[in-house]
């Protein structure tokens, strides 16, 4: 084997990572232009959180539903706070 065909091959796998990051980088921009798009009012990390919980196998539906309900819980909180002040 010749030392440039063995000092070549990490930097094939660097490669191959930089691609695989930079694909998943464009895919969840892509992901939180569409939640933009559609006013879900998620942001990267809360987007990127509801990505893998679907990729484990959570229903997004039932995932979208427990979303909603937090967010009338939030409000209702707020707005009890905002009428004791």
């Amino acid at each position: 084997m010749s030392t440039t065909a063995f000092n070549l091959a990490p930097l094939t796998t660097m490669n191959y990572m930089n691609k695989n990051l930079h694909r998943h980088c464009e895919q969840h921009c892509l992901l939180l232009e569409i939640s933009r798009l559609l006013n879900t009012g998620l942001d990267m990390e809360s987007l990127s959180i509801c990505v893998r919980l679907c990729e484990q196998g959570i229903n997004p539906e039932a995932l979208s539903s427990v979303i909603k309900e937090l967010r009338k819980a939030s409000d209702n909180l707020k707005a009890t706070e905002n009428s004791t002040n």
